[in-house]
């Protein structure tokens, strides 16, 4: 009976170790560029996640935030929520083309935008209401970088202005 038992356990622990293992290189998969594993150097290299974009966590004004690197953005577009986080108001409101259609969007400027060791200083930026919880990381940041796409890796390097 105590065999049994034991045999029970240890092909539990065999199904956890498996499903702990899958659970890790699943979220490998989707979330490659964590700001734990980015370099701390001032080039970053992303690799696209399964459905083709480039995703990565930064620090927007130091508070950490999945972001989504956008180079077809005008932008940083940081979402209302995010916006209120950061203590950020704007009273300019301007139109904006967006995936989803015009909206209307509130230009404001960002403190600091860092990706890994990349920092930048006083970035333009909208907030976009409708853009729910997600924030794109568009070429007011971008512009500032040597961003180069090979082989499904983009490579952002800071470049001293």
């Amino acid at each position: 009976m105590a065999t049994s038992r034991f045999n029970i356990i240890l092909i539990a622990s065999l199904w956890l170790a498996l499903a702990g293992v899958l659970f890790y290189f699943m979220n490998s998969q989707v979330h490659p560029n964590t700001a734990g594993l980015l370099s701390s150097s001032t080039e970053v290299t992303l690799k696209r996640d399964l459905a083709g974009h480039y995703r990565a966590e930064a620090y927007i004004n130091g508070i950490k935030t999945p972001v989504m690197i956008d180079t077809g953005a005008t932008d940083v577009a940081i979402s209302q929520s995010l916006a209120d986080r950061l203590e950020l108001r704007s009273f300019n409101a301007i139109r904006t083309a967006t995936a989803n259609g015009d909206a209307v969007s509130y230009m404001t400027r960002l403190s600091s935008v860092q990706l890994g060791g990349i920092v930048a200083h006083d970035v333009s930026a909208s907030i976009t209401p409708r853009l729910g919880d997600k924030m794109l990381l568009g070429m007011s940041f971008l512009n500032r970088m040597d961003v180069r796409l090979y082989q499904g890796t983009m490579t952002i390097r800071q470049i001293n202005n």
